[in-house]
């Protein structure tokens, strides 16, 4: 055995063993920096989709450690030292995998996949498939072609999600510098996962840790984005909220109808243009509120009996229509969800009778409206 040869073998140990040190502890700091993130924020909005980000990263520390603790001993260990990195990558995509149901914005083609009860089966049935050869591999000792590497294939699947759903994520934020940041950590950690089924393992050990480093930094930019839409995008309260209206020329010289809304972080107006029968209809709500007498309004009942009156509101839908207007020019067309917008602001604007009479009124105080 030549001088040069030992030289080499203990270079790339010291690499190996440095790499995996440091694969241990910033992955280590990374999952409990996430979980406290969740434990502050995310636990109170009953939201599981970083704990499962914080796990998957977990599994990179483990990872770390067990390079750490095989990097010395002899090479008939490889094989077992091998199935470990594919058992924790495979834990690690199926984790990833796990949390983008909780992602608030999702992709329309594949976001109905993502958030169907199928989405266990879809993402799991792989994960058995290349977990149980993995584990068969250890055991044996022996492994047949395409199945050496079936963490990688799991992991091309995972990229594929992960890349749209993390684009979709920060360009509906409005965050595009790092929608196609993004995109290039998707793409170097495509390469490093190509690099795996060579055997260059100083190449794959320098782009492993540049995409992990980078995907642990963009999680902390999404947690980041996530805490600046929900301090940017709270419904204010009933009492906290003002409107007033507008009619003006715009540029073109068509008359606008304009609500000016304030009440939102910032104190900064936000303008809204409304169709002109959505405009008198919020409007009219605002009327009747400001003169304080009856300020009900009555919704049509269904059937063909009431065709003959006359009423405030001819169908619910109406209301819901000026909600999404309302909310398309606050955030943005499709910036916004159900829950965390549509709904909260439904109760802010609105309140119903409680005696069920079909009747609305506008829930924003007399003093908060300005005609």
């Amino acid at each position: 055995m030549s001088i040069s040869f030992l030289l080499h073998t203990n270079a790339t140990q010291d690499v190996l063993s440095f790499y995996g040190w440091w694969q241990f502890a910033v992955c280590l700091f990374g999952f409990l920096a996430l979980i406290a993130i969740w434990w502050h924020i995310g636990k109170r909005q009953n939201d599981f989709g970083q704990v499962w980000l914080a796990l998957s990263v977990l599994c990179w520390s483990i990872s770390g450690a067990l390079e750490v603790y095989f990097v010395h001993i002899q090479l008939e260990t490889s094989i077992l030292i091998d199935g470990w990195r594919s058992i924790l990558s495979l834990f690690n995509s199926l984790f990833i995998l796990l949390a983008l149901p909780w992602f608030r914005y999702l992709p329309r083609p594949i976001g109905h996949i993502i958030k169907s009860n199928y989405w266990i089966y879809i993402v799991g049935l792989p994960f058995l498939f290349s977990l149980l050869p993995t584990i068969n591999k250890m055991i044996s000792g022996r492994v047949l072609g395409i199945i050496n590497e079936l963490d990688v294939y799991y992991a091309v699947l995972t990229l594929g999600f992960l890349g749209y759903v993390l684009w979709e994520s920060f360009a509906k934020r409005r965050l595009k510098a790092l929608a196609w940041l993004s995109l290039s950590c998707i793409l170097v950690t495509l390469i490093a996962q190509g690099y795996k089924l060579t055997d260059s393992s100083v190449n794959l050990t320098l782009f492993s840790a540049i995409f992990k480093t980078s995907l642990i930094m963009l999680f902390f930019a999404l947690a980041l984005s996530w805490v600046k839409e929900l301090a940017e995008n709270v419904i204010p309260k009933p009492q906290h909220f003002h409107i007033g209206f507008q009619k003006q020329k715009n540029t073109k010289g068509k008359r606008e109808q304009l609500v000016l809304l304030r009440g939102f972080p910032g104190d900064r107006v936000r303008k809204v243009a409304l169709t002109p029968a959505l405009y008198e209809l919020l409007l009219k709500f605002a009327q009747r509120r400001k003169e304080g007498s009856d300020d009900w309004l009555e919704i049509k009942p269904k059937g063909p009996m009431f065709s003959g009156r006359n009423f405030d509101i001819n169908d619910y839908n109406e209301i819901k229509r000026l909600l999404i207007a309302l909310l398309d020019g606050i955030f943005g067309k499709e910036n916004w969800t159900r829950d965390h917008h549509l709904k909260p602001l439904k109760n802010t604007l609105f309140e119903m009778s409680e005696k069920r009479e079909r009747k609305i009124r506008l829930a924003v105080p007399p003093h908060n409206i300005s005609l």
